[in-house]
């Protein structure tokens, strides 16, 4: 497992936001995460990545205790996040905001520069380096969200949201750029409401219900699941999910 999250809870105040969640990630696959608003799934991305503390449970990443330590050296490790709200560095180019995640592992500016050339034609921005990145869309801030990432050399990446805001036809756009990072060596945990993306890409989901892991297991076998449907995704979506879900 190159991921092993074992009892993990967190409260704020009166709060329990995530409550006993444990999962396991093969290395080499794309997995999700999925629940209503307020389920804890961001939270729960924010305990194994270290921008929380856990007040149990604990985080192993490639075999490391990695439980509540800080997000910089859990990154140099090689787990890193992307972030729900897109925020680019403001007055800066395309390039130059995908070089500062490049700089954890290259202290050399040309290094970092070339490896942000390389990470931007990976997600389609190769043509946008020089543009200011607050100019971008709503869809190219996602795109260099992901690039920004993936420009630290993550063996494991955490995506929270990345298609959300994006219409049917970005969001076709982007599921070949998760498969082909997947295919350069990068394990994948998607939080995605985009059921339709989850359906394409992931291997194996886990359904978060008020701060608790409520189900999980192929996603065409959850869009059947009462608990599932209840909970989440109401009989209208479940029905359309099974309808175009691929015949094995």
């Amino acid at each position: 497992m190159i991921l092993s999250v074992s009892g993990v809870s967190k409260s704020f105040g009166g709060l329990q936001a995530v409550r006993d969640a444990s999962l396991d990630v093969e290395q080499g696959r794309i997995v999700s995460l999925i629940g209503p608003n307020g389920a804890g799934k961001t939270t729960l991305f924010a305990l194994i990545t270290g921008f929380h503390k856990p007040d149990a449970g604990r985080v192993v990443f490639n075999g490391e205790d990695v439980t509540g330590q800080a997000p910089e050296r859990i990154a140099r490790l090689g787990m890193v996040r992307t972030f729900q709200i897109v925020q680019p560095f403001a007055g800066q180019t395309v390039r130059d905001n995908i070089a500062v995640g490049a700089h954890l592992h290259r202290p050399a500016r040309r290094d970092a520069l070339r490896k942000a050339e390389e990470v931007a034609r990976q997600v389609g921005l190769a043509d946008r380096l020089d543009q200011d990145a607050a100019s971008l869309t709503v869809a190219g801030r996602k795109r260099l969200e992901v690039a920004k990432a993936l420009a630290t050399d993550p063996k494991l990446i955490l995506l929270d949201e990345v298609m959300a805001g994006l219409n049917p036809s970005e969001v076709r756009d982007v599921i070949p750029i998760i498969q082909a990072i997947r295919e350069n060596g990068v394990t994948i945990v998607l939080i995605e409401h985009v059921m339709q993306a989850v359906m394409s890409l992931s291997e194996h989901t886990w359904v978060l219900n008020q701060g608790e892991t409520i189900a999980d297991g192929p996603p065409a076998e959850l869009a059947r699941d009462p608990v599932v449907i209840e909970a989440y995704l109401g009989h209208g979506m479940a029905t359309r999910l099974a309808e175009e879900a691929p015949v094995a």
